[in-house]
């Protein structure tokens, strides 16, 4: 499939880091990994403790909306014993280039889920907008995670915004017990795109970051997961239509 090359005139800059020599450098990325460490071992010693957090009852009638109408929650799970659903924010009757730029950041980047499928995880996406209305825009991203609606799945939902992961596991008797959920920066762990970008020397290039003077940042207009008025991942494909089909 052709791929689209984005603007990013508005990102060239002539600074980069002083030159040194390559003793003096790995110096400092020595020290640089000290610090490092210690973040990896506090990431594992807090997912320790998230694998040992309680857990809440799915009521037994939790449904969601897919291609054959309403689907019990446990059927969600393809068999599997865990579950990791993203919950997709969704602009009722807005065009394709219109719809949420973030949630389609997030799921653009979680399409291959083979990785999970054999630790015994299935992904999905439970989109806050019709089923009829939002798999469409799937289809036209061509997501290949399964695509729920949870526009009517209060309890899923719990009175919780959209834009969120929430994880699964159920028993032997076929119960349902939510035992994890994030929103906000708590859903970064999934975008591949910025792990890679924090390891390179410009970052993320956002206004927010701690960066040196000179260093390039997205200016006025410019939005982090947007590009010409449409979500990033629409770049990929060569036509989006600017209405719904």
């Amino acid at each position: 499939m052709p791929r689209l090359h984005l603007p990013s005139d508005a990102l060239h800059v002539e600074a980069l880091p002083a030159v040194v020599a390559r003793t003096e450098w790995q110096a400092d990325l020595d020290g640089l990994l000290v610090r490092e460490k210690a973040h990896t071992r506090e990431g594992d010693a807090i997912a320790a403790a998230r694998r040992r957090l309680p857990m809440v009852a799915i009521p037994g009638g939790a449904t969601v909306d897919g291609a054959d109408g309403p689907t019990p929650i446990r059927d969600v799970f393809e068999g599997r014993r865990m579950l990791i659903a993203y919950f997709h924010m969704w602009h009722d009757g807005h065009t394709w280039p219109e719809q949420c730029e973030g949630c389609t950041l997030v799921a653009s980047q979680t399409q291959r889920p083979e990785y999970l499928h054999s630790r015994d995880i299935t992904l999905a996406v439970f989109c806050q907008g019709s089923y009829e209305e939002s798999h469409p825009y799937a289809a036209l991203l061509e997501y290949t995670t399964p695509w729920y609606s949870a526009r009517e799945s209060a309890a899923l939902t719990a009175g919780r915004d959209f834009g969120f992961y929430a994880c699964y596991v159920h028993d032997d008797d076929g119960n349902v017990y939510e035992t994890y959920w994030t929103t906000d920066r708590g859903t970064e762990a999934t975008l591949w795109s910025y792990a890679l970008m924090d390891m390179t020397v410009f970052g993320r290039q956002e206004s927010w970051e701690d960066s040196p003077a000179g260093w390039p940042r997205l200016g006025p207009g410019q939005h982090p997961w947007r590009v010409d008025g449409r979500p990033t991942a629409q770049w990929a494909l060569t036509d989006v239509p600017a209405q719904r089909s």
